[in-house]
C-alpha cells in the first residue's frame, strides 16, 4: 500500500504533472523539459529528483547532458490499483443504466 500513497502524493504536484506530461513525448534532456514545462531550470531539477526517486522517471547521461525518461512501472502498478475501482464503478453505471432504461420503459408504457 506505501507504493500507492507515495504515488499519488508524487502525482498531487501540479509541476510534476507537466513534467510526466512532456516526458510523454520520449526522452528529453533537461533544457528541453523546461521549455514545454514553462518553468525554471532549478525547480525542474528539482521535481525530476523526486520524480526519478519515486521510480516514474529514469536518468541517462549523454555525455555532459543527462536524459529524461518515463518508467513504465509505476504506471503499471497505478493501473493495477486502480482497476478494483474501476470495476466498481462499472458495475454500479451498469446498474444505473438499467433502472434508467427500466424507467424510459415504464414511462413509455404508460402513455400507450
Amino acid at each position: 500500500m506505501n507504493m500507492q500513497i507515495d504515488a499519488f502524493e508524487t502525482l498531487a504536484d501540479p509541476t510534476r504533472r507537466r513534467i510526466l506530461a512532456a516526458l510523454r513525448q520520449g526522452e528529453r534532456p533537461v533544457g528541453e523539459i523546461v521549455r514545454q514545462a514553462g518553468i525554471h531550470q532549478s525547480g525542474v531539477s528539482r521535481h525530476l529528483r523526486i520524480l526519478h526517486e519515486s521510480g516514474f522517471v529514469e536518468m541517462r547521461p549523454d555525455g555532459q547532458r543527462r536524459l529524461y525518461a518515463l518508467r513504465p512501472e509505476p504506471f503499471r502498478e497505478l493501473e493495477v490499483w486502480l482497476a478494483d475501482y474501476r470495476k466498481l464503478w462499472e458495475a454500479r453505471l451498469d446498474r444505473f443504466g438499467a433502472a434508467l432504461e427500466a424507467r424510459i420503459q415504464n414511462a413509455g408504457a404508460k402513455k400507450e
